[in-house]
């Protein structure tokens, strides 16, 4: 059973993580590869960008999931406290890097708004 402390580090981390896969453009690439991306011009003039899996089968089925922020949440959460459960030598330094860039984004939110 986890500790709070440890369910609150897990929490940041898959915060971080979801984050980095979903909408930050490090990761650009990778989405690239498995989704694309069509514009939809609104009556109103606006555009409207609609994501979508790329090709079939395996690859199509990632680019919906990485389309999802609570697809990615879920799948982040399970590899992490596996991870953790099981190699914690190894998982435990990288849900600390993940917590406190999390908590560093969400300190940078605050700060800007």
């Amino acid at each position: 059973m986890l500790s709070i402390f440890e369910f609150v580090l897990l929490g940041l981390a898959v915060f971080r993580c979801m984050r980095l896969f979903v909408f930050d453009l490090v990761s650009i690439k990778l989405r690239q590869f498995f989704q694309v991306e069509e514009e939809h011009v609104l009556e109103d003039g606006s555009v409207e960008i609609i994501v979508s899996g790329r090709g079939k089968g395996l690859r199509y089925i990632i680019g919906e999931m990485l389309a999802c922020h609570w697809c990615v949440g879920m799948w982040s959460t399970l590899g992490l406290y596996l991870g953790y459960t099981l190699v914690p030598i190894v998982f435990t330094p990288i849900i600390y890097v993940l917590a406190i860039a999390g908590v560093a984004g969400i300190i940078q939110v605050m700060i800007s708004k």
